[in-house]
């Protein structure tokens, strides 16, 4: 499994600092996942449904931690990128491959 494509959606929020969509090997997205400015850093939360007790269910996550954590790097770099690039007014669409 490839993510071939990261989309950032920035938000003016406190914690929420963006939203992101990822395409898989060019055939499977990934909507709503989010970019989340913890206590320790940034991290990703995956895209979740709020069950009708309160709480909160993924809806599509990784099953280990080498895949949580191949995802992670890929989307916090992309994020990286998006800020730099809107800061320096130069934002483009993201790169086709991120292999």
């Amino acid at each position: 499994m490839n993510i071939t494509d990261v989309r950032v959606f920035p938000v003016e929020e406190d914690k929420l600092k963006a939203y992101v969509t990822i395409t898989l090997d060019h055939c499977f997205v990934i909507r709503d996942l989010k970019v989340i400015h913890g206590s320790s850093g940034l991290f990703i939360a995956m895209p979740a449904k709020k069950r009708k007790d309160g709480t909160y269910k993924d809806i599509a996550h990784p099953l280990n931690a080498d895949t949580r954590s191949q995802m992670e790097r890929v989307i916090l770099i992309e994020y990286e990128r998006h800020l730099h690039q809107a800061q320096s007014g130069m934002l483009v669409s993201a790169p086709a491959d991120l292999d």
